[in-house]
């Protein structure tokens, strides 16, 4: 195999490997909201329809989910997951954006190794709150692990 084929067979993996990441998290987040309801664009108040299409102009394929009097669009740009959780009156909560396990910060995989043995990080996602603090999601079987920017270990959620 030459250095060319070589090469172009790596990125092909890693293509995979991210696809595979991205659809694996988008799972576990569909999962973690179990509890919430998929609803049609048309029951999501012009309130949050607005916020969403100042924020995110370019995108057009949108689910909505409704979680108690909150309202979650998931949609892919430049083929990443992301999501957005808004309040009623379209506040955003939160934004989550799928990413390399190589992007979490330093030491969150040896936590996992450490603390749950037999266990990999299936999965990562950035999270950023409406005050701009910044906390990461590590997906192993059956749970999400939260850490805050720095790499330190916040709580682990049950999925």
């Amino acid at each position: 195999m030459s250095p060319k084929s070589a090469g172009s067979f790596v990125s092909k993996s890693n293509k995979f490997k991210m696809k595979k990441i991205t659809l694996t998290l988008f799972a576990a987040f569909l999962i973690t909201l179990s509890f919430a309801q998929q609803v049609k664009e048309t029951q999501v108040p012009a309130a949050v329809k607005n916020a969403f299409h100042q924020q995110y102009p370019n995108v057009s394929k949108v689910k909505w989910d409704k979680e108690k009097a909150k309202y979650e669009a998931s949609f892919d740009v430049n083929k990443v997951a992301n999501s957005v959780l808004f309040e009623g009156s379209g506040a955003i909560i939160e934004t989550e954006t799928s990413i390399p396990l190589n992007q979490l910060p330093k030491g969150i995989i040896e936590y996992v190794r450490t603390n749950y043995k037999g266990q990999k990080v299936n999965g990562a996602a950035k999270i950023t709150d409406a005050k701009g603090i910044v906390t990461y999601e590590a997906e192993i079987k059956k749970s999400d692990l939260l850490f805050d920017a720095s790499g330190k270990f916040l709580k682990e959620m049950k999925g």
